[in-house]
């Protein structure tokens, strides 16, 4: 499996969108490590996808009994503990205070044991998005990072998150003023970013709320909808057009350059390709995820765990600490 880099990456998009020939791409978040590959090349002993039903899994869905499908998940974790939270989290808030930021996206490494290896988990999850990549990782992620459809690009910024099961929860994550603060700084972020690629940029839905099922049971996850018009033959500059919105909005912060530098100096480790982008060219239309929801296998075959959320000056030190965790799951049930 090859690897580009941005300015390979860039020139294979454009080419092959030109030329209205389908392809996968997977970006890791520092945009340095690319894979654009036509489907038929995808080899499925590396690498698995299954992106809103377009898939090269199909055999991969039947690999498992019902017996093994339906028996018990051992998932222990060991997250840092919220005094190593708080180094990183008043190093933010720091920032935050002294105008750097209004909105970091603050993420975190979980160790996790398991009787499920990262295929079985790309296989078992239920989810919109999911990537496997043999050795390296499995994502099962939410949440969109664009859609491009009949002229039209789209983004759904995903920001606040709680869980179903507490009284009044949907009331309890709208009302909430720290959420609806973090919500609105991306959703205008996004409304930024694509302004740079797309005319007539408008917010088509405000917070509205989605259900996801766990095997801990379900969350409820706010996002809102923004769609812009593109101009002319936009498959011919898919790489320009992607990578000018890259990083992701939600996944940074605000503003986003100053933002990536205080996450740089505030976490702990390396994202790799975790808050990258995946997605699928279909030679008219293209469809993309965010990679969130992250299992990653470490060289000693250790598995991790990459979550977290984001911060505002209205952030509370414990319940951002707790969200990170309640993010540590995986979408089999």
């Amino acid at each position: 499996m090859r690897f580009y880099n941005r300015i390979e990456a860039v020139c294979r998009m454009n080419r092959l969108g030109a030329e209205r020939r389908p392809f996968l791409f997977v970006i890791d978040y520092k945009q340095d490590r690319v894979i654009v590959e036509e489907p038929d090349k995808v080899d499925p002993g590396e690498l698995l996808y299954n992106l809103e039903g377009v898939t090269n899994a199909a055999a991969a869905s039947r690999m498992k009994t019902p017996e093994n499908r339906s028996s018990a998940i051992r998932w222990e974790t060991s997250p840092v503990t919220q005094e190593d939270y708080a180094g990183s989290f008043h190093k933010v808030v720091g920032h935050i205070r002294a105008g750097n930021s209004y909105l970091v996206n603050l993420t975190c490494a979980t160790p996790v044991r398991t009787n499920l290896d990262l295929k079985e988990v790309f296989v078992r999850s239920e989810a919109r998005y999911k990537l496997w990549m043999k050795d390296r990782f499995v994502v099962f992620s939410p949440e969109i990072f664009v859609k491009i459809r009949d002229g039209h690009i789209y983004s759904y910024p995903m920001k606040g998150t709680i869980d179903a099961t507490l009284a009044d929860a949907r009331r309890r994550i709208l009302d909430d003023p720290k959420e609806t603060a973090e919500h609105a700084t991306i959703v205008d972020l996004i409304r930024n970013d694509l302004s740079m690629v797309a005319t007539e940029v408008t917010v088509t839905r405000y917070r509205y709320i989605d259900e996801l099922p766990t095997h801990k049971g379900a969350l409820l996850q706010v996002s809102s909808e923004i769609r812009g018009r593109l101009e002319g033959n936009w498959q011919a500059e898919t790489g320009e057009l992607l990578f000018r919105l890259l990083p992701a909005g939600s996944i940074t912060g605000a503003p986003k350059k100053k933002t990536m530098e205080i996450i740089a100096e505030a976490e702990t480790y390396e994202r790799g390709f975790y808050t990258g982008v995946m997605g699928y060219f279909d030679g008219n239309s293209l469809n993309s995820a965010v990679m969130i929801r992250f299992l990653e296998q470490q060289a000693d075959g250790s598995l991790i765990f990459k979550s977290g959320g984001g911060i505002t000056s209205q952030s509370d030190l414990e319940s951002e600490y707790n969200e990170m965790k309640q993010k540590v799951y995986v979408p089999i049930y």
